[in-house]
This record gives C-alpha cells, structure tokens and sequence, in this order.
C-alpha cells in the first residue's frame, strides 16, 4: 500500500490518471484529423480508416498479454516500458511521411497502450486499499478515462486546425516524457519476494491472434458486410482462435487467463466483465453517433462539436463523485444496476428528439447530462468488482480481462450499430433520413444499457464492495508501506484533484 504523505506516494495517482487519459485520448483524437493525413500522405480512400483501426488492432489483440506481463515482469517494469513504447510510437507517427510509417506507429501506439491500460488498474487495486481509498481513486481513473475520449475529440479539432494533424501525434510525447519522470517518483519497485511465474506462451499467442481476428472481422463489417464470406469467415477463425485458447487454459499450470475468475465462484468479476461488455457496446457507439448528429445533422464544425461534449464530462465527474460517496453504503451490484438504467434513460431521451430540426438545448444538452451521471456512476463499482477478491499476483490477470472486455464490447457495438443505423437510413442522405438512422441507434444503445442492468441484477453475487483480497507469499515490495491508508490516501486523492 502507499502512504499518499510520502514524496512517492503522492506521485502514484497522477501517474496513473495520466495513463487513462492517454490511452481514452488516442482512441477518438485522431478521427478529425483524418482528412487532413489522407491529404497530405496521399491516403487511398479505402486505407484512410486503417489509421484507427491499426490501434484498435493492437490495442484490443494486445490487452490479455499486457495485463498479464505486469504480473511476471512486475507493474513498474511494464507501465515504463508501455510509456516508452506509446512516445516512440506518437513521436514516430508525427514524422512519418508515407500511410505505411502512420499506420505502422499507430500500431505500435496500441500496442504500447495494451501495456499501459491494465498495469494502471492493477496498481490502483494493490496500491490502494479496499474501501474509500479506493473507491476514489476508482472514481478518478473513471473520470479520467471519460475526460479522454471527451477531450480527444475536441483536441483533434483544435490541434488540427491550428497546427496542422502532426500536432496530433506529437502532443502525446511532451506528456509521456513528464509522466515517465512522475513514474520512477511515484510507483513502488518491483522487488519480488517469491518465485517468478511462468509466461503461457502458448495462451498469449492463441489469446492475441483470437482478439486481432475478431476485432479485424469487427471493423471490417461496415466494408464487407455481416453476410460477407469475408466477414463470416474471419469471424470463424477467431472463434477457432479463442476456443483453442481456453483449452490451452485449462492445461497448463501458470495460465495467461484463469477461467475460474469468469466461474460462478467469482460472480462479481463474471458480472463485472458481462457488464462492462455490454455498457461499452452501447455507449462507445452513442459516443460515435452524438458526433455524427452534431456535424452531420445540426451543422457543427469540429470544434463546436468537441465542445458540445463538455456537459458529458461534467456528468461523469457528477456520476463518479456519488459513487465514490455511496458504493461503501448501498454495494456494487446497486450502483452498477442503477448507473446502467440511468445511462439508457439517457440515450432513450437521445432516440426520441435528435431530429433534423433539433437544437443543442433540445436534443443535446439535457440527453447528455442524464447518460454521463449514470455511466458515471458505473466507473467506481466496476473497478472494484473486476478486481476485488482476486489475489494480488493476478490483478494484472483481472485488469487484462475487463479491459478486453471494455474494447471488444465497444468493437462489437459500433459494427452492430454503424450497420443498424444505415438499414434504418436505407437510401436517403438527408439530414431527416441521417438523423433517423441516429435515433435508431441511440434505441439500440439505450437497450444494451438495459441488459447491462439486468444481467448485474442476475449474475452479481452480494459480496461486501470492499473486501480486501488474500495476499499470498508471492508479491512485490513496496505494496505494504502503511497500514493506516484511509486519510492519507484521500489527502493524496484531494491533492491530485486540485492539481
């Protein structure tokens, strides 16, 4: 555990937010952009998409490896080495001068936050203890994360305007540089006091060639279609791929992925990662089609429409703060379920008045307060669920699967809904006809919010929300420096609050 009085301890969070932020930032900040890259590197039409769809690539293929390799390297070790890989590969990107060097570092870039994604939600398990210590520093990395993929899009629009789409890349390495510094300040070293466990080369290579594929098939669909021989085919390999993988686990005594934490007998992280697959699958596509209706509907340009999400962030931080205050009190299972009806009743308002004549005031504004403070509400719960009661050598584990399931959800609901949305469109490229085909899709988003609620009410067991997990022979040094955490993490939390 950390002492947040300590000069080290008062590091480790901002750090961590840091890693949040970056890696939700680098997801939605280059989409703007787009245009001005294919113009300069002479894109072909058909390849401009890969410079998204390279990091959601290795990104998504890249997450299961990448929580694990904090449990057998250490969490230090692998969050430096994420950064170092994520700045070499914006700074790379920056520079590049064909569509192969751009699509090639953004690659690297999801690869390096493949690293970075789950090591950070590990430290914040073993770092901080069960109760309001974590839960706060929950709230804050869901904030953070929230505030990432908000922020991206509007940085995309400025950035690109005033600086052209290079700034878009090379803003991250300034950014990496500090939070490397902050990092051999803030986060305890790996001193391993019991035997190094084994990489299951065989699970990372299966595990890693299944997600690809199946996030290949995902964000091809809208290019070859559900029924293509393409897409089905893809779609076969990659079940292959993952039916392979959990026979592989099942075998071999240092699995990348115990199956036991998705058994009955650890209900609250089965729910965690049912429900983080199905929030993510409605509410990055809602993300994806409020954008949409913004510029292609009311007319913004990419400022304005960055803008326009501003009160969304509000509403997390809104969200995020009543859970942190009340997960102790009413339980993950409350929260998770509460935040999750709240989101539909958000995108539902969304399905009912975004229209071609719509308004910000009318359409927008009061759609997006209700969805943010319900997926708001979700972040802290979450967190805690997916990670509480699993042992600490296997947080990495824990972290890798509900932040796979995070981007395959999100994969997964986009392709579903882009295709949603364009049957209910049909022919028309009118604005009536393109605000329809939104309407349906926030419907369908609002509907997986729903599911979300249900299954949380099914699957989630009545564990207390802060137990603390059995720690075993096997950890790392500087996890255990104070016993007495409860103030002096909320002073560090306030502290890297007002900063």
């Amino acid at each position: 555990m950390v002492n947040s009085n300590a000069p080290q301890g008062r590091w480790l969070l901002p750090v961590l937010l840091t890693v949040q932020f970056l890696v939700s930032l680098d997801m939605s900040v280059v989409n703007i952009a787009l245009p001005d890259m294919g113009a300069d590197l002479g894109f072909a039409a058909d390849s401009l998409l890969w410079v998204v769809n390279a990091y959601a690539l290795a990104f998504g293929g890249l997450l299961m490896l990448g929580g694990r390799l904090a449990d057998l390297i250490g969490r230090r070790r692998t969050l430096v080495w994420g950064f170092a890989v994520f700045g070499a590969a914006s700074l790379a990107g920056g520079l590049a001068l064909t569509p192969g060097q751009l699509i090639a570092a953004r690659a690297v870039q999801g690869a390096g936050a493949a690293a970075l994604a789950p090591v950070a939600l590990a430290l914040i398990a073993v770092n901080y203890a069960a109760g309001p210590a974590r839960s706060r520093a929950l709230g804050l990395w869901g904030i953070a994360g929230a505030l990432g993929g908000a922020v991206g899009i509007m940085a995309g629009g400025l950035l690109t305007d005033w600086a052209g789409w290079r700034s878009v890349m090379l803003v991250n390495v300034p950014v990496v540089v500090a939070a490397l510094l902050a990092a051999r300040r803030g986060v305890p070293a790996d001193r391993r006091t019991g035997p190094a466990p084994r990489l299951d080369l065989a699970g990372a290579l299966l595990v890693t060639a299944g997600m690809t594929v199946l996030v290949l098939a995902l964000v091809r669909t809208e290019t070859y279609g559900w029924g293509s021989a393409t897409t089905l085919g893809t779609l076969g390999a990659a079940a292959a791929l993952l039916v392979a993988f959990a026979v592989v686990e099942t075998r071999v005594r240092e699995p990348l992925l115990r199956l036991r934490l998705l058994s009955t007998a650890h209900r609250p992280v089965l729910s965690a990662n049912v429900f983080a697959l199905l929030m993510s699958s409605g509410q990055f596509a809602a993300f994806y089609f409020t954008s949409l209706y913004l510029q292609q509907v009311m007319g913004y340009g990419p400022t304005a429409a960055g803008a326009a999400f501003l009160p969304f962030c509000a509403g997390v931080v809104a969200g995020s703060t009543v859970a942190t205050r009340a997960v102790g009190r009413v339980g993950e299972r409350a929260l998770l379920v509460t935040g999750a009806l709240l989101g539909a009743a958000g995108f539902g308002w969304f399905a009912l008045t975004v229209e071609a004549g719509g308004t910000f005031l009318s359409s927008v504004l009061g759609p997006s307060l209700v969805a943010s403070v319900g997926i708001g509400m979700c972040f802290v719960p979450l967190g805690t669920a997916a990670t509480g009661g699993v042992a600490p050598e296997e947080t990495g584990m824990a972290s890798g699967l509900l932040n796979s399931s995070r981007q395959l959800g999100g994969s997964l609901g986009l392709a579903v809904l882009v295709t949603v949305a364009a049957s209910a469109t049909g022919a028309g490229t009118g604005r009536a006809s393109l605000a329809e085909g939104h309407a349906t899709a926030f419907a369908v988003s609002a509907g997986l919010l729903v599911a979300a609620a249900l299954a949380t009410a099914v699957l989630h067991g009545r564990r207390a929300p802060a137990s603390t997990p059995t720690r075993p022979a096997e950890t790392y040094a500087g996890e255990e420096t104070s016993k007495n955490l409860g103030d002096d993490v909320e002073t560090g939390v306030s502290r890297s609050t007002q900063g």
